[in-house]
């Protein structure tokens, strides 16, 4: 198997989100560069990295100092201050680091974010949402998100899907899903057969665009 490339990241603010994503990052042996006006905060992160600066300035000098035009992987983890978030990612675009990932607690935030050319994510909100419709479908199955479009996810059987085979629900025609798994009991089969008849305590797992997941599960 061909190894992954190691790669450098910079993480600007460390809140909540930004210090779990600097550790876990550094802990799974990547260089990691680490900005925060938190003198406590920088503290913490000698512990996993040599590269973590105490810095009440984000200007263009402050950063090419601390080594962020270096990385591979940028991400502004400054939500709370606006203009602070977008200044600073506008700077880190401007000295052509390859990827650049924002934070942001606003759609408007996040737009602004977005048209400087920045990927953005919204932590709080996609936490919310993901633990909602574990909520709204009546169970706490796992599931995993492989984008913010895809996902595994793991869905008990619905009464009348009770002794139909899978071929006869047609979710790959119906919801453009796959099966790629049927959990029941302590077994799982991954060798998924079209005549294969489901039981009232069957789990599926199945691969698709999250809206279609959840449109399947609507349905039931």
């Amino acid at each position: 198997m061909k190894k992954r490339a190691k790669l450098t990241y910079g993480i600007i603010g460390l809140g909540r989100f930004g210090m779990a994503l600097a550790l876990t990052l550094a802990e799974s042996n990547n260089d990691v560069i680490v900005m925060d006006r938190e003198e406590s905060s920088i503290r913490e992160m000698r512990n996993y990295t040599d590269y973590a600066f105490v810095t009440n300035d984000l200007s263009m000098e402050s950063l090419r100092e601390a080594g962020i035009h270096n990385c591979d992987v940028v991400i502004v983890c400054i939500g709370e201050k606006v203009d602070v978030s977008v200044l600073t990612t506008m700077s880190v675009i401007e000295m052509g680091v390859p990827r650049v990932i924002a934070k942001a607690l606003s759609p408007e935030q996040g737009a602004v974010l977005k048209k400087l050319g920045a990927e953005v994510v919204y932590p709080e909100r996609d936490m919310a949402l993901r633990l909602g419709r574990k909520l709204l479908s009546g169970n706490f199955l796992d599931y995993v998100s492989l984008d913010h479009s895809v996902e595994i996810r793991q869905i008990q059987i619905s009464e009348r899907m009770e002794g139909k085979t899978v071929q006869q629900i047609q979710i790959r025609q119906k919801y453009g899903l796959n099966i790629i798994a049927i959990e029941s009991g302590s077994d799982t089969n991954i060798e998924i057969q079209p005549d294969y008849r489901l039981k009232k305590e069957d789990i599926i797992v199945v691969i698709g665009k999250v809206n279609n997941i959840n449109t399947f599960e609507e349905s039931l």
